[in-house]
């Protein structure tokens, strides 16, 4: 089974691969259309555009974060549009280092199908290889994907109000250190952090060519900041439940089991003035 990482030149050599899905999922918290139209420009042969907000979220509520869990019946519709079957090996992609298509690799496994992997180095490193690309809009025939969601990979706001002050569960943001001690917040209405959590910036999971550090690099830099913690009693969260993954995916490439996603995150979080705030 293939579901971490996947190098340009193993993705070259099963473009052909009638199995295979590859799935575009760039995209902009700001400017929400710039994704769909940079595909259009230039994308990877084979690539579908999957939105982050029409395709792999759902809409958003009063009591939601920006980005909450999609009715499954939605999910599933918008997988089989894109031409995943229940056995079809998925790639995900991004120009962001897999910030914004870990998103959809984790909802994957999180409606039990894991045999999806991010594209390491992403679109950047596909194009400095001076490899094939396209322009226009692609589509597949529509697949037979199906599945249910396992609640184990998730908290709710709940569960991570009753951890709070605990001593063996570890709550990880992957937002900027800005961020996390509020200094500044550029999406949402509220700056600061969760209280007690500790900070690991998903940027930090990349070497400066946009590709994830070696496993065992990663796996050193997560044990320290657990500092004797077990990851499977972890939390993770940022802004909306999307990069997130980027820790959960450095952590699953390191060996480590998977911490739970709080989707949520903190936009969900703040919906609640009673919900403390941590700063500093």
């Amino acid at each position: 089974m293939l579901d971490t990482l996947i190098s340009t030149d193993e993705l070259a050599n099963h473009q052909n691969d009638p199995k295979w899905v590859l799935i575009d999922c760039r995209f902009d918290l700001v400017d929400k259309e710039w994704g769909a139209e940079e595909y259009a420009v230039v994308h990877i042969p084979g690539a579908v555009y999957a939105d982050l907000e029409k395709d792999i979220c759902g809409s958003v509520t009063p009591t939601s974060g920006r980005h909450p869990l999609p009715e499954p019946k939605n999910f599933i519709a918008a997988m089989q549009r894109m031409g995943i079957y229940h056995d079809s090996q998925v790639v995900v992609y991004d120009a962001t280092g897999g910030g914004m298509a870990g998103r959809l690799w984790w909802q994957l496994k999180f409606y039990g199908h894991h045999n999806v992997m991010l594209l390491n180095g992403g679109l950047p490193k596909w194009l400095s290889e001076g490899r094939e690309t396209v322009d226009g809009v692609e589509s597949n025939p529509v697949g037979d994907f199906y599945g249910s969601p396992d609640d184990k990979m998730m908290v709710t706001t709940d569960e991570v109000k009753a951890l709070l002050g605990s001593s063996t569960n570890a709550i990880i943001d992957a937002r900027s250190p800005e961020r996390f001690r509020g200094e500044i917040e550029p999406i949402d209405t509220v700056a600061g952090r969760i209280p007690g959590s500790m900070n690991r910036f998903y940027n930090y999971n990349l070497d400066g060519t946009g590709q994830f550090l070696p496993a065992e690099s990663l796996k050193t830099a997560f044990e320290a900041l657990l500092a004797g913690l077990k990851p499977i009693d972890a939390v993770a969260y940022c802004g909306s439940g999307t990069t997130a993954c980027h820790n959960l995916i450095a952590m699953a490439y390191a060996g480590l089991p998977l911490p739970r996603l709080y989707v949520g995150s903190w936009s969900e979080w703040i919906r609640d003035p009673k919900n403390p705030v941590g700063k500093g």
